[in-house]
């Protein structure tokens, strides 16, 4: 029996997230098209016969010295040194840029045995892999090379069969029933604010959480009720998210739902979903303390 812990890095926008949601086939990680929408360091899990590989989701790494993308820089990177073996995304789709270099720069450091994936593979020709590939090879001539489509679950059992081969024996870190190390409330959270910023500006993704205020499991009804609050920063943020005729709080708590049914299978759901701004005395510290912490 295997059981190995991955560290996954790549620029934001790779695919990370949606790399570990199809490997667990749960939605631990948000998606979406904004990037940087993963705040924390995020735990999937995946279990057969071979073992089971605990993956570290983390933020995007991006180069930036604004005070909130340094701390995801520290979490996008500390978790590398603690694993056994790092999955690095690459998006095959774009050229190695400056936060391309200064990743493998990174992870020359760690010295980690690494499984380099070219993602997004299915809307780019396999020549163009090829190009990014060779400057890559470069600067990391001990990883290993593989190409997937995370999107359409494509070329990850080749993943799987690598970080098997490179995972260490050892008994399960986790109940073979387990997906992520992260409380049910948490995971809620995750998959409406995930579907929240997919349908918000650009200006407003770094400005809401989600609370989730109230789980009850009505048992005569077989019945969980969820009570969640999507929280803005102001007051005039509050119209984006419901949009015209509450025509966007709809489509978020529709969304949201069947993801969310997932979690409780053979359950009915009722999702009462709110939006609400953050009092004005906390607003200061709003971002920090409430997204990164």
């Amino acid at each position: 029996m295997k059981c190995g812990t991955v560290a996954i890095i790549g620029r934001p926008s790779s695919g990370k997230s949606t790399m570990v949601n199809t490997i667990v086939e749960m939605p631990v990680s948000i998606t979406a098209k904004t990037p940087q929408t993963t705040r924390n360091a995020i735990r999937g899990i995946y279990t057969d016969q071979r073992g089971q590989l605990i993956f570290t989701d983390t933020p995007g790494y991006h180069l930036n010295e604004q005070t909130l993308n340094l701390r995801l820089q520290e979490i996008a990177t500390s978790p590398l040194s603690e694993s056994d073996m790092i999955l690095y995304v690459i998006d095959a789709t774009r050229a190695p840029g400056k936060e391309e270099f200064a990743i493998i720069e990174i992870l020359k450091a760690v010295k980690r045995p690494i499984v380099c994936v070219f993602n997004k593979s299915d809307i780019i020709e396999k020549e163009k892999i090829e190009e990014t590939k060779a400057l890559i090879i470069e600067q990391l001539p001990e990883a290993i090379y593989l190409s997937a489509s995370a999107k359409n679950d494509e070329g990850i059992d080749e993943i799987l069969i690598e970080l098997f081969k490179l995972s260490p024996e050892g008994p399960l870190m986790y109940s073979k029933e387990a997906y992520t190390d992260r409380p049910l409330e948490f995971r809620i959270s995750e998959i409406i604010r995930g579907k929240t910023i997919a349908l918000a500006n650009k200006e407003l993704p770094h400005a809401i959480y989600v609370d989730v205020s109230d789980i009850e499991f009505k048992e005569e009804e077989n019945l969980i009720w969820v009570r969640a609050f999507i929280i803005v920063e102001r007051d005039s943020q509050k119209g984006i998210i419901v949009g015209k005729g509450g025509d966007n709080i709809k489509k978020i708590r529709v969304q949201s739902f069947k993801d969310i049914k997932k979690l409780f299978p053979g359950k009915k759901l009722q999702l009462d979903l709110r939006v609400k701004a953050q009092p004005k005395w906390r607003k200061n510290s709003f971002v920090l303390d409430r997204i990164l912490n």
